[in-house]
């Protein structure tokens, strides 16, 4: 093979756990641990190594703010879905006189059991409100 240049042999010290991981990835690859050293010395030692690792962190970033801005939202939404349920409650629900006033207190003990029940399936297995809201506004905005 003409042209082709002689590589160097060197000797590197490796702590323990870097040598399994490097065995283990050249292992998974099906390539021999040298060339797998040899690249990863190259990638981090060439000029664009920190504009490469700029570009992951700022990828990541991005996620994560996509991820807030999500969270934001839904967290205004259970907001503001709480703050309309009380409101209509205390407009629609009158004070009850206090014999019936003893009942239902007896009563919301079982009445709660049932909404956590309730709650728990839904959580599990059904369709979460904030999907179930922007399908309306997308729908509504046709």
């Amino acid at each position: 093979m003409p042209g082709r240049k002689k590589k160097t042999q060197i000797s590197v010290y490796l702590d323990p756990d870097v040598m399994t991981m490097l065995a283990d990835y050249a292992a998974r690859r099906e390539q021999p641990q040298s060339m797998i050293a040899e690249a990863a010395i190259a990638s981090f030692l060439s000029p664009d190594h920190a504009e490469k690792r700029e570009a992951v962190v700022a990828k990541r970033l991005d996620q994560l703010d996509r991820r807030m801005t999500r969270l934001e939202r839904d967290v205004g939404i259970s907001v503001e879905t709480l703050a309309i349920f009380v409101r209509f409650w205390l407009a629609t629900t009158p004070a009850l006189p206090e014999p019936a006033a003893q009942a239902a207190r007896a009563k919301a003990g079982e009445r709660y059991e049932a909404f956590i029940t309730a709650l728990g399936r839904r959580l599990a297995k059904g369709p979460k409100l904030r999907q179930e809201i922007s399908e309306d506004v997308d729908a509504s905005g046709d």
